[in-house]
């Protein structure tokens, strides 16, 4: 066997070996408490109807974009959107790119320096990290949502500043003191960057728009894989930094760019954003049931999180492992998180809720959870 067959046989026997080897799995009939379909946007027929109505309005518009936005694939339809979304958070304007990664990786590795800083929250999502190690910036994380950590690392910065955090995080669902981080960040004239992917859709615009910090903040990442229920992402900030973007982002210029669906698609979404107050409202429901029909147990703590990401740590792979099998076996689709995907230690079940599960959802939920950890 030739050396590289080798290393990449031991690899993968090294990850079956811990039981943290993963697999794909095709879609199921059980309950979903495991997307990120929110609001029940990627499941609507209404909207799946409004955005083939929408393409139908452009019969000239082709299957794919042929190129670039720099070359053959750049649209009018595409520019335009860009306002539209940028208007809608309160934005001066927007660049959008194929994915929440790529948004991510595109800024973080472009814009800091050899010389610059990149402060992270330890829990920022790995595109932001991918991102900030392709840059040539000096690199630091401070520890979850710990301002004095942040402040320490803020001392020794050197050049441009840049601090990167989620307005809700990702594995966890908690959310930041945005306005203290401002507050801190501003003191030392460093430039934030809020990543919304989790919040938008339970918090409507988002948390940054929410809380009125829009002015205060850099550059916001919007993701439309979430709530939004289709695909692509916006970075939203200055007209400068578009225009930087679009100059030095390596994942902008050198990607093929959306298809005519794809933005249509988001163009709907936006639109149905606008009218989802009952599907917020049935979110907002569900997360409440859910947090007061799980009995509490200090052995596997319940995180902090009003958002719809819910988790139980469980401490270990392995018992991640088998409360989220007993789960599905009783008919809900919940998949475990292991290490080293969250550090080692706090392995958990990840629950996401939606505004299409039923009372009845939530309780067969709650209570399966209540035998397995209680007894």
């Amino acid at each position: 066997m030739r050396s590289f067959e080798n290393f990449i046989e031991q690899k993968l026997a090294e990850r079956q070996s811990a039981g943290i080897y993963r697999t794909l799995k095709p879609e199921n009939l059980l309950i979903d408490f495991c997307s990120n379909d929110y609001l029940g946007f990627a499941r609507s027929s209404a909207l799946k109807e409004k955005i083939t109505t929408e393409v139908n309005q452009y019969p000239d518009s082709m299957n794919g974009s042929a190129g670039s936005r720099l070359l053959a694939g750049n649209l009018t339809y595409t520019e335009t959107l860009e306002k539209v979304i940028a208007a809608w958070h309160n934005s001066e304007t927007g660049l959008l790119f194929n994915s929440g990664y790529d948004a991510n990786v595109g800024l973080f590795s472009s814009l800091p320096q050899r010389g610059d800083t990149i402060i992270l929250d330890e829990l920022i999502h790995a595109s932001v990290i991918d991102g900030a190690r392709l840059s040539h910036a000096n690199r630091y994380t401070f520890k979850h949502n710990d301002l004095q950590s942040l402040e320490d690392k803020l001392k020794q910065a050197k050049g441009n500043c840049y601090v990167g955090i989620e307005s809700v995080y990702s594995m966890d669902g908690d959310t930041p003191p945005i306005k203290e981080i401002i507050e801190i960040t501003e003191r030392y004239n460093a430039a934030l960057i809020v990543d919304e992917a989790h919040a938008v859709g339970l918090y409507n615009k988002g948390i940054v728009v929410e809380q009125g910090l829009q002015d205060k903040v850099f550059a916001q990442i919007v993701t439309f894989g979430k709530a939004l229920g289709c695909h692509g992402a916006i970075v939203l900030g200055s007209n400068k930094l578009r225009e930087y973007l679009i100059n030095f982002a390596r994942s902008f210029i050198y990607t093929t760019a959306a298809s005519f669906h794809q933005l249509a698609s988001v163009k709907i979404a936006y639109e149905f954003l606008q009218g989802a107050d009952s599907e917020i409202e049935s979110l907002q429901n569900n997360i409440a049931a859910f947090k007061q029909g799980v009995q509490h147990n200090p052995a596997y703590p319940l995180l902090v999180s009003d958002s719809p990401i819910q988790c139980l740590v469980l401490n270990s792979n392995e018992k991640a492992r088998e409360v989220a099998a007993a789960l599905q076996a009783a008919g809900m689709d919940i998949r475990p998180i292991f290490s080293p995907t969250v550090p080692q230690g706090s392995e958990r079940i990840r629950i996401c809720l939606h505004s299409y599960n039923t009372i009845e959802d939530i309780a067969l939920l709650t209570n399966t959870i209540n035998t397995l950890l209680h007894g």
